[in-house]
């Protein structure tokens, strides 16, 4: 399998957003994704993108991605997020994502980040050992918590 990868442009927006709508329905969350190509190209390109993102290219098919962000840690000071790294189901085994996880890791050295991390749903077992396998440390005693378009308007309403 010959696979490039790259820094991904606008023009790369729409199978972006395809490999992210197959990873939904992976995690059987089908109807959970809310963002929309335009809002990939207007939030990852221009002056001041939120996310970078890599991808795996073969015959001018996107087959894979890396989506990363910076934040700070208290601890840590600047770290990079990976927020996801998505092979096309059918494209998986032919090293697509230990090629994307690597350049991933590279950006961070790069970038000088003190920390990469990211997270992991607990009954993916094959994505939990090709992480350990690589190095990586699984926090199985952490908890994710998050508020969403609902529980912050729930919230909101509460302190008000």
């Amino acid at each position: 399998m010959n696979y490039k990868i790259r820094k991904a442009n606008t023009k790369d927006m729409l199978q972006v957003l395809k490999l992210i709508n197959e990873l939904a329905v992976f995690e059987k969350e089908p109807n959970a994704v809310d963002v929309t190509e335009a809002e990939l190209k207007k939030k990852g390109f221009g002056n001041n993108p939120e996310f970078d993102c890599f991808v795996a290219e073969a015959n001018r098919k996107v087959i894979g991605i890396a989506l990363t962000y910076t934040r700070f840690s208290t601890w840590k000071g600047t770290v990079l997020h990976l927020e996801d790294l998505i092979v096309s189901e059918n494209m998986r085994g032919y090293g697509v994502g230990s090629a994307l996880l690597d350049q991933v890791i590279l950006n961070g050295a790069e970038m000088g980040v003190k920390r990469i991390c990211w997270e992991v749903i607990d009954w993916n077992n094959p994505a939990i050992d090709f992480y350990e396998r690589k190095g990586a440390r699984v926090m199985r005693d952490w908890n994710i918590v998050q508020l969403d378009a609902d529980g912050i308007k729930n919230y909101i309403s509460k302190i008000k």
